[in-house]
């Protein structure tokens, strides 16, 4: 599952690189959990999750990213800036790229601005 979850990163970030997006970090980990790519797009610092699922037996993979989750992410978040100082003061954004369906059937979804931090 490990693996499957690190080539969706890869395409992930592959594509984003396509859109102009450039890599400051992957898998950044805390106590909290893991950012999967830290992207500046222009100047905002995008802190991406990257999702798959074969089957949306309980939801789609971008529903996977729950309130839980979204909390973890802002803490891993404030931790890389802090970590980061020199993007500290940027604008930031939470992207979650989600792939649906099959490994090599599924499709990109790239939603921008997901969530706020609260």
């Amino acid at each position: 599952m490990r693996a499957a979850g690190s080539a969706f990163e890869q395409r992930a970030c592959k594509e984003l690189e396509r859109a102009g997006l450039i890599l400051l970090a992957r898998n950044y980990t805390t106590r909290y959990g893991e950012l999967d790519l830290v992207m500046r797009d222009g100047d905002a610092v995008v802190f991406v999750e990257v999702r798959h699922r074969i089957r949306a037996g309980f939801g789609d993979a971008a529903m996977s990213v729950t309130a839980a989750k979204q909390a973890k992410l802002v803490q891993t978040a404030q931790l890389w800036l802090a970590a980061n100082p020199k993007y500290a003061q940027r604008v930031c954004r939470f992207d979650v790229v989600a792939y649906d369906g099959p490994v090599d059937g599924a499709k990109m979804q790239w939603l921008r601005s997901a969530f706020e931090a609260e």
